[in-house]
């Protein structure tokens, strides 16, 4: 678990963070920039998603794909974009650290010079094609959506879905890409981590050389606004589904926090594997359920604890709802048994060490050390975060449940097949998301 590492901060602002580990001839490079859909505005949503497409489109020096300068040098590629933030990864062989690094540097301090209104139309097509197949095409798939416009007011950060809306993709143009990219995309608002097989002095100056006269940018304001429901929710959304699901969802606090950490092991408790006890009650038991999910979605603001079943065939969702309320009533009163909690304690255990068993990409070395670097300040936060679990007790779980699901309002989503809506709970209000 031990994870030694250098930080440094360049004049202009750029956080770089390097981890030594020569058990292979590999190099991870990971960069953070600290954008995400939150920090777009109504109306003008789903750039920090685009940008995740159009940074692999070329940069002044190198206007070609990204992918293919690296891979044929042996080396993998990826990015992704949530509600906080924005990643691009890259595992080489150790020799080719110099080319990732040029090329990263490239596309932070050199890109809007290679961005043309063909790209950017091209990729913007690229994402709305993907929002039909990922999100309205797909079974179930506007329920985030909904669940969303249930919790969360209309120009709240967290209201809009990360992928953006359609309306206002088509109205954007390249020059509003360019001011958002202009705003974010720059030093002083992003953290590099290397890990592997590399030299820390060397690669120091290897950034240094690359990255060292790039601008600093614009100061960024990260939005910090929490949520909260004045009084439960219930909403209704019919889709092209063959059996009704029901979601619920409440306020939780910010990543990080002890009861974010508590309501990990809730949700562990409720709905991992066939021993969890809305498992044994909807679905084994009382076949109630096809099947069951718990998830405590951690955000930089704040955040938000998930319960969904979908309906086995001829079953309510109203008897689902009775059921989930009942069991967590129960969490709620005692805590976990003590086996229970050393099961969820003993998984997320298991979690901190999966995610260093490699250097780089999703969740290993280089990405740990950017998370915690960018959300904390501290590359070296996992000791502290992982103390988090180890701190929790049956009282502590019992009082988070308590607090976030029993003495706070949440919103509840009955997904329906289309013409049914007398499936969906009781007082439900339809809901069109887009």
């Amino acid at each position: 678990m031990d994870i030694p590492y250098t930080k440094h901060t360049l004049a202009n602002g750029l956080d770089v963070v390097v981890h030594e580990d020569r058990h292979i001839p590999m190099a991870a490079v990971s960069v953070w920039y600290h954008v995400g859909s939150r920090h777009e505005a109504p109306g003008r949503t789903g750039f920090a998603h685009l940008f995740e497409h159009l940074m692999f489109k070329g940069s002044a020096h190198h206007p070609e794909g990204y992918f293919e300068a690296l891979q044929e040098a042996g080396g993998v590629v990826n990015g992704s974009t949530n509600t906080d933030r924005t990643n691009y990864w890259e595992i080489v062989p150790s020799q080719s650290l110099e080319l990732a690094l040029w090329m990263e540097s490239d596309r932070m301090g050199h890109l809007l010079p290679a961005l043309s209104d063909a790209k950017f139309t091209t990729e913007r097509e690229v994402v709305l094609n993907e929002r039909r197949q990922n999100y309205e095409n797909r079974p179930y798939g506007l329920s985030s959506f909904a669940m969303a416009s249930a919790l969360f007011a209309d120009d709240h950060p967290y209201a809009w879905p990360t992928i953006g809306l359609p309306d206002d993709l088509l109205a954007s143009s390249v020059d509003d890409a360019r001011a958002f990219f202009q705003a974010f995309y720059h030093p002083a608002n992003a953290s590099i981590a290397i890990a592997g097989d590399v030299d820390r002095d060397d690669t120091l100056a290897l950034v240094e050389r690359y990255f060292g006269d790039i601008p600093a940018g614009p100061a960024v304001r990260h939005p910090q606004i929490g949520a909260t429901l004045a009084e439960p929710v219930r909403v209704l959304l019919e889709d092209r589904v063959e059996l009704p699901r029901l979601s619920m969802a409440w306020h939780t606090p910010a990543m990080f926090h002890d009861d974010d950490a508590a309501m990990d092991i809730a949700a562990d408790v409720l709905a991992n594997g066939k021993t969890s006890r809305l498992y044994r009650a909807l679905v084994y038991d009382a076949r109630l359920a096809a099947d069951v999910s718990a998830l405590q979605a951690s955000r930089e603001m704040s955040s938000v604890f998930h319960v969904s079943a979908t309906a086995a065939p001829g079953r309510s969702l109203s008897e689902m709802a009775a059921v989930i309320e009942r069991t967590i009533d129960d969490l709620a009163t005692a805590g976990p048994t003590a086996d229970e909690l050393e099961r969820a304690t003993a998984r997320a255990e298991a979690q901190f060490v999966y995610r260093v068993q490699s250097i780089g990409g999703f969740g290993g070395k280089s990405d740990q050390l950017n998370a915690y670097n960018v959300f904390t300040g501290e590359p070296g936060f996992m000791y502290a975060d992982r103390d988090r679990y180890a701190r929790a007790t049956a009282a502590s779980v019992a009082a988070a449940v308590r607090r976030w699901l029993r003495e706070a309002p949440g919103a509840v989503l009955s997904a329906v097949p289309q013409g049914e809506a007398t499936l969906a709970l009781p007082g439900s209000v339809e809901v069109h998301p887009i």
